[in-house]
């Protein structure tokens, strides 16, 4: 997410205090490494006569396994922090962290109950003195090489880990970046993280009943609407070299929600920079503009964005700065997060307040 990494879009040794709680079993080694260090190594950490655990999911090509529902949870991102608050967990979390957006409405009394590690992604070593007995996270940015720490030091310590599957599934992650989409994102893959939440937290009603209302949100916002031949065009951040988005990320599942078309649909990169003339040139219809409240980036605010836009000579003639055609959404709708579902109903209700849909 060029929301989520302290640059771009997204953006130790073991706590004093024991690691308790569900144990991710990966590999002879990894178990044998976290042997010795105060964290659990087998079933015998989960307590007498949990019904139905152990519980495994398949998750970016590893097995997360717990021995009982987490009650120490530890979110890295703000979208599995609005997910597992969605799914009434505020009370088995033990912090948060690498915020970019207010949190969603609705989750605010909860959110408040929940310690907050850092606004930007913390260390390896405050996570560790939560003492997390579950990690979710969601960028590979956030939980891997030159992020808070891969899964598997987290594994090698016996905390289960959990990355995205919108971060990982039909995407590659190996070049720089943010990524590049192999395969067009859905909603469906959201709904999968959500369902293995609810899962492994054993709160699968509460999971099925959140797909079903992030489902009825987007039918009824997107009901007879058809806004063919009009193009938009996403940016997150950035006044330099501006980040905007591909086809195949989070906006891709707006933009195709809305029949619209993406002004840079012909590259995979999940969030590119361009230059201000390529901007100009595409000169799309709408400009969907990140109203973020992080400080990483310039141009971070809508405000700034427009006030950018309408200032700069490049710019200033636009069709859609002339027109003032702006749409602003969180940083978390133009992620792969529930909050994608947001910006559906944000752009759709927009582009038929600009008479550009029925």
């Amino acid at each position: 997410m060029p929301a989520a990494r302290p640059v771009g879009p997204r953006g130790l040794t073991l706590s004093r205090r024991a690691l308790r709680g569900p144990v991710l079993l990966l590999t002879g080694a990894l178990l044998a490494s976290a042997c010795g260090s105060g964290a659990a190594t087998d079933d015998s950490a989960a307590p007498a006569g949990t019904a139905g655990y152990p519980r495994t999911v398949h998750d970016c090509g590893q097995d997360v396994r717990v021995t009982a529902p987490p009650h120490r949870a530890v979110s890295l991102n703000q979208g599995t922090t609005e997910i597992l608050l969605s799914l009434g967990l505020a009370d088995r979390m033990a912090g948060t962290a690498t915020w970019t957006d207010p949190v969603m409405k609705g989750l605010e009394k909860a959110n408040s109950e929940v310690p907050r590690l850092a606004d930007d992604m913390p260390s390896f070593e405050t996570v560790l003195d939560a003492e997390p007995d579950f990690v979710a996270a969601s960028f590979a940015s956030t939980l891997g090489t030159g992020g808070v720490a891969t899964r598997e030091r987290f594994a090698e310590l016996g905390v289960p880990a959990y990355l995205s599957p919108s971060d990982c599934a039909g995407k590659d992650n190996s070049g720089d970046g943010d990524g590049v989409r192999t395969e067009p994102l859905t909603m469906d893959t959201v709904y999968g993280e959500v369902r293995d939440l609810a899962r492994l937290f054993d709160v699968e009603q509460r999971g099925e009943k959140l797909v079903a209302d992030l489902r009825s949100r987007v039918d009824r916002a997107t009901s007879g609407i058809d806004a063919a031949g009009v193009t938009l065009m996403y940016w997150f951040a950035n006044s330099t070299s501006p980040y905007l988005a591909g086809c195949c990320g989070a906006p891709g599942v707006i933009t195709r929600a809305v029949g619209a078309e993406n002004a840079m649909a012909d590259t995979h990169e999940e969030w590119p920079q361009a230059g201000w003339e390529t901007v100009a040139d595409r000169d799309p219809d709408v400009l969907v503009l990140g109203d973020l409240t992080r400080k990483s980036q310039t141009a971070e605010t809508a405000a700034k964005k427009i006030e950018f836009l309408e200032s700069n000579p490049v710019t200033r003639n636009m069709t859609a700065v002339r027109k003032k055609r702006y749409v602003l959404l969180s940083g978390q709708a133009m992620n792969p997060t529930i909050r994608t579902v947001e910006g559906v109903e944000q752009v759709a209700a927009a582009l038929r307040e600009f008479g550009l849909a029925k």
